[in-house]
């Protein structure tokens, strides 16, 4: 997979994501497939259990299928999975 600032445009629901940073203490160390997505939450079943993450309070580690694992700002995934397809991003690099 080519990382590209497209990359925000990519469906989460069933990729695979850490918790890398967060002011949030108990967001630490959760990580397991993103089964859920609303506009300012997206929930992991983490231990068996689903536990929703604040995106604006947390920056996730997203592994793909083809092995690439990718680090992203929750602040650039805030909104509505569909409207993320309208966005335009500078180049982050």
């Amino acid at each position: 997979m080519k990382i590209t600032p497209d990359i925000i445009r990519y469906e989460l629901i069933g990729t695979q994501a850490r918790i890398a940073q967060s002011p949030h203490i108990s967001y630490l160390g959760l990580a397991g497939p993103v089964v859920a997505e609303t506009r300012n939450t997206l929930t992991l079943i983490h231990q068996g259990q689903p536990k929703s993450v604040i995106k604006d309070l947390a920056s996730f580690d997203f592994a793909f299928n083809d092995g690439t694992t990718v680090n992203i700002d929750g602040k650039l995934l805030v909104g509505r999975s569909e409207d993320r397809l309208k966005k335009s991003v500078k180049r982050l690099w």
